[in-house]
């Protein structure tokens, strides 16, 4: 079988999506059985694929690889190869593909909650979806929780849709990658957060809660937060952290992007991993901290009750007042306890996913979509 990738998310600073496909592809590239086919990964320029499939790389140019390049340019290239499925991982696919389709939607957000994007970026991001979901051969995404979003945002027949886990790379030792605790390198108690910023993750509503609260009631805290602004409407962090006190605006780092030799550190020396989410299709970075022994603090959310169980301390998901989140960071940054009692369920909740599995059922997929 000759089976298509969009593979534009291999390109510049991969985020979630391109993080997804990146595993996808490591495992194919082991497998016997995904080696039996003939692959082609498509791309506006050269995206970060494993040597084995180095050659099966086409740049396509043109279009900068945003939505005209998916609906134009690779239909004509599509066309020319003549695969006979296309693997669209990142919610869209082209509506003129001269083959069948395969698309994996993430979440809804953008449906569910329009509030948060722009009135064009929402619309484009609708009707996109929408569309590609309903020509697609099949839709997988990544919760029980997804799918049901998908059924009722998009209207999609719930047989269409197809659940494929996430999965994890490391294990937990329950005492960080280094199997000492966090506290042995001798640091600062620290929080972390690891994520692109929307509105829905409110970290604006953590940078409250920090400076409110945890600073004070943990005099030597400090507070990393790695990831793109990309709210909507704009949230000036910055600005905020310019009004707060200097000594406390001093104790927190806010970066768009580091290295996975920076974010491997980060982790290695967080005590406690905060991501208060109001909504998301599956929240894979809560899962990372904890394979690294990290427990985190989260919104209770029907999500996130399906995807961390009882690997994770949950506060109100309303957060018109930051005193439930502060007081389970602060709990958690100053009590051992408290941490290994998450840290125990870690071994449980982190059997579930696994990449194997992942790219072995995500492949199968393919080629049902494909006819095989």
């Amino acid at each position: 079988m000759r089976i298509a990738v969009d593979a534009r998310e291999l390109t510049g600073r991969p985020t979630g999506v391109g993080r997804y496909l990146s595993e996808l592809i490591a495992r194919w590239g082991n497998s016997a059985d995904a080696r039996r086919h003939e692959w082609g990964f498509y791309a506006a320029s050269m995206p970060a694929v494993p040597e084995v499939f180095a050659d099966s790389v086409r740049v396509v140019t043109g279009g900068g690889g945003g939505t005209r390049w998916e609906q134009w340019n690779l239909p004509r290239a599509l066309a020319a190869d003549r695969p006979d499925v296309l693997f669209a991982p990142g919610y869209t696919a082209p509506f003129s593909a001269p083959c069948p389709t395969i698309v994996t939607i993430h979440d809804v957000s953008y449906a569910a909650h329009p509030e948060w994007f722009s009135r064009r970026e929402g619309a484009r991001r609708r009707t996109l979806t929408a569309w590609s979901a309903r020509r697609a051969r099949l839709v997988l995404t990544d919760s029980v929780f997804s799918r049901d979003e998908i059924v009722r945002h998009l209207g999609v027949p719930a047989g269409k849709v197809r659940v494929v886990l996430l999965g994890m790379t490391t294990k937990p030792d329950g005492h960080g990658v280094s199997g000492r605790p966090a506290e042995a390198f001798g640091d600062p108690p620290t929080i972390l957060y690891v994520g692109s910023i929307f509105q829905r993750r409110h970290v604006d509503r953590l940078i409250d809660a920090f400076v409110a609260t945890v600073a004070t009631r943990v005099p030597d805290s400090r507070l990393e937060i790695v990831g793109e602004n990309r709210t909507y409407p704009p949230l000036d962090l910055d600005a905020s952290l310019r009004a707060c006190p200097p000594d406390i605006a001093a104790r927190v780092s806010l970066r768009s992007y580091v290295d996975e030799g920076t974010l491997a550190d980060l982790y290695a020396r967080a005590r406690v991993f905060a991501f208060p989410s109001e909504y998301e299709g599956f929240g894979l970075t809560p899962l990372e901290a904890l394979a690294r022994g990290v427990p985190s603090v989260v919104l209770d959310t029907a999500i996130a009750r399906e995807v961390y169980g009882n690997a994770a301390r949950y506060v109100p998901a309303d957060l018109t007042d930051t005193a439930s989140l502060a007081g389970a960071i602060v709990e958690l940054l100053q009590s051992p306890a408290a941490r290994a009692e998450i840290l125990s369920h870690g071994p449980a909740v982190l059997a579930r996913y696994d990449w194997q599995r992942t790219a072995a059922e995500t492949l199968r997929a393919i080629e049902e979509a494909g006819g095989a």
